[in-house]
């Protein structure tokens, strides 16, 4: 018999946000569903209503939309445990009572158990107005060669009148005395793999006490979960912690099932049943669990190889761009330039659906903001090419020449580091000012944006990279579009060179941790202005404001305020917090302003708070400054307000951070304000750029040796110069 007709509508499956090893749901009817004794179940042993009510809930919802639904079921024990004993404590006698025994066999309390859990399973089911049916079988069963044909009538029929089969294994007269004894029937997953095979399946869903499979005892904080399951990458890797208290498989006996199921071409996932919507979240598409499929090693393979070829092709192109002259160079830039200019109206019309889904999809208004292209931003980004075009041409610019001995010169010249990926978040210039660096710099470009701003990203790729002639090669600059390739890109330390992540302090965090390839970024902002004791207060107040309220989500924003001592209580101290707390900024004091001043305190400096906070601290000198910014600062931007020029040297040399000033706002720490052009991001770290990082920051250096013939032998014949050489 065929799958009956479908009513309703399935599930809708967004193929836009889809993962792309889940796409195969949107072709799923058949499910096979497994709930597990310990999501039946609470850890009293009692039944838990509440989950096998949201269970009901979806598989109705499941029924309703047309997917025909065959759920194993298990539970029938620990019912069965929990009337026998009600029954052995009403007709236990006191003495009974003094030395309770509640030990029962598996079987009886199988055979107890049974008619109970069906009977809740049909009330659940009749008030959702669903028809379920009870399916008890043995492992015997399968062993009879007309059975499957007789299982599959009596399904095929009953899925037909839109009845819902429930399955269980008949503990009560089961023959097993072994475990696994017959690894193709042992436990009710083992059950699931072989029905969901014998019934046809699109998807068998086991749900369980965890989210999924993890490397290791999902207790164990090192242990990740596994999203898609490769037999030969993850089976010898992992290891198993101790099974559920109830039940009697485990995940062990999942895996198994699990894996046995997708090799007869079911695909598996394993979840949580714990969390609500999973069934509903599965066949959404969603990355939720640990999927088992027969054709995912074929897609590793294939994902590997789709970030390999990204790389290494847009390393080929950043080859053939840097044979170009200058000029031609240039040109790219300029006709890059040009062409955001004649698409404008295009790209802003992108950009405001960008804006307009952020905005229904409840983001932040700081995200959304930063988002948006107003008027005069893409004018504004196409003078900033403009001037990145007109800079010197920085590749095998000559740093050093050095006359090694006679006729020997050895020259130290700048080159491109080669392939670099940068993840951004929410702010689509970015792409505009990376890639115009990166053109510049004759470096490949990888570039993978948030989800956000996904038409936006989309549409100025297309235009950059139509100005891109074929000479060169138009994946010299790749776009990623799905978060998954990120991680296959992370891994890939032999062919990109660099890894540069915008966006908040965990999305870098996360990137360092996930790669070997160097990364160059900052985690923190924390960011301090010094006021000294000889300060012009009219000057400091202008610098802390405009450090403070300027942009105060921006990573140079002022984050702490120090204030020499002597300055306490003065009229000019007074006067800039109350200015500062116009301007709606919380301000927090360390231990010592707290005490004085009374403003709410924070014990640490290194806190997470709102943009619109600043924490007051005071100090005894420029030493103790220089002493609390290297202590609690991140080494970004720091600042010193002073007419001492003793007391501002000396802070200018011993802050250990990427960029430091005198009488200057924090705020200028940024790539087109020092004439950069543009900025990839700012690095805070040590290697092997600082600071704002423009053209400079994205390449390295290379030796060259120029000869007539020379040969070290042992030195003998060599009479070393080591003569400085005129730059040519």
């Amino acid at each position: 018999m065929g799958r009956g007709g479908i009513g309703g509508r399935p599930v809708a499956v967004d193929m836009e946000t889809v993962d792309s090893t889940r796409a195969f749901v949107r072709d799923v009817k058949r499910i096979v569903i497994k709930v597990g004794t310990a999501v039946v179940t609470g850890q009293d042993g009692r039944l838990a209503m509440g989950r096998l009510g949201s269970l009901c809930e979806q598989i109705k919802q499941l029924n309703f939309q047309g997917y025909e639904v065959i759920l194993v079921t298990s539970g029938a024990v620990g019912v069965g445990r929990q009337r026998l004993q009600y029954r052995k404590l009403i007709h236990s006698s006191f003495a009974d009572l003094q030395n309770p025994q509640m030990h029962f066999g598996g079987k009886a309390c199988a055979a107890v158990g049974q008619s109970g859990l069906m009977a809740i399973y049909d009330t659940l089911f009749s008030q959702l107005d669903i028809t379920s049916s009870q399916l008890l079988v043995t492992d015997r069963d399968f062993k009879d060669p007309n059975f499957g044909d007789q299982l599959r009538e009596t399904i095929f029929s009953l899925l037909d009148l839109k009845v819902v089969p429930l399955f269980n294994e008949n503990d009560a007269i089961s023959s097993r005395r072994q475990p696994h004894e017959d690894p193709s029937f042992w436990d009710n997953d083992s059950l699931a793999a072989l029905l969901a095979a014998e019934l046809d399946a699109d998807l068998l869903v086991i749900l369980s006490d965890v989210d999924g499979l993890y490397s290791g005892p999902p207790s164990d904080p090192q242990s990740k979960i596994i999203h898609t399951y490769i037999n030969e990458k993850h089976g010898k890797l992992i290891n198993f912690g101790e099974k559920s208290s109830v039940g009697r498989g485990g995940m062990e006996a999942k895996v198994a099932a699990a894996a046995n199921a997708a090799s007869k071409g079911v695909p598996v996932v394993i979840a949580s049943g714990f969390e609500p919507e999973r069934i509903i979240k599965v066949l959404k598409g969603e990355k939720i669990g640990t999927l088992f499929h027969n054709a995912a090693n074929s897609w590793e393979a294939s994902k590997e190889a789709t970030a390999r070829e990204m790389a290494v092709t847009a390393r080929d192109c950043s080859r053939r761009l840097q044979k170009l002259s200058s000029d031609e160079r240039k040109k790219i830039l300029l006709d890059i330039a040009d062409a955001l200019e004649a698409n404008e109206d295009l790209i802003r019309s992108e950009n405001e659906m960008d804006v307009e889904a952020a905005q229904d999809a409840g983001y932040e208004k700081s995200l959304v903001a930063r988002m948006r292209l107003k008027q005069g931003k893409i004018t504004n980004l196409a003078r900033s090419i403009r001037a990145i075009a007109d800079m010197e041409d920085p590749i095998a610019h000559t740093l050093k020449r050095t006359e090694v001995a006679k006729d020997l010169v050895f020259e130290k010249t700048y080159c491109p580091l080669g392939v670099l990926l940068i993840i951004f978040e929410s702010r689509p210039d970015a792409l505009v000012q990376i890639a115009s660096l990166a053109i510049r710099s004759g470096n490949g470009l990888l570039l993978k944006g948030g989800k956000e701003a996904m038409r936006s990203n989309a549409i100025l790729h297309k235009i950059i990279t139509g100005a891109i002639p074929d000479v060169v090669g138009k994946k010299l600059i790749g776009l990623v579009t799905s978060k998954d390739e990120i991680a296959d890109l992370l891994m890939l330390d032999d062919v990109i060179d660099l890894v540069i992540p915008r966006g908040s302090k965990n999305l870098i965090s996360q990137i360092k941790e996930s790669t070997k390839i160097p990364v160059l970024g900052h985690s923190d902002g924390i960011c301090h202005v010094y006021i000294d004791k000889s300060a012009d207060m009219e000057m400091a107040k202008r610098i802390v404001m405009d450090a403070k309220v300027d942009y105060p989500a921006a990573c140079n924003a002022m984050e702490t305020l120090l204030v020499h001592k002597d300055l306490n209580k003065s009229e000019g101290l007074d006067d800039l917090l109350v200015e500062l707390e116009k301007e709606g900024v919380v301000i927090y004091g360390g231990p010592v302003a707290h005490n004085k001043l009374k403003v709410p305190k924070v014990d640490s400096f290194h806190h997470e708070y709102s943009s619109m906070a600043c924490t007051l601290e005071f100090v005894d000198d420029v030493q103790s400054a220089i002493d609390h910014i290297n202590r609690y600062g991140s080494a970004h931007t720091d600042c010193i307000i002073t007419t001492d020029e003793k007391a501002a040297e000396a802070f200018l040399q011993q802050v250990d951070s990427a960029a430091v000033f005198h009488n200057a706002s924090t705020r200028f720490c940024d790539g087109t304000r020092f004439g950069l052009g543009a900025e990839v991001g700012i690095s805070t770290g040590r290697i092997h750029a600082r600071g704002p990082v423009g053209v400079d920051g994205l390449l390295t250096t290379r030796c060259i040796l120029r000869g007539s013939g020379q040969v070290v032998n042992g030195d003998k014949g060599v009479v070393y110069t080591h003569k400085d050489l005129p730059l040519e």
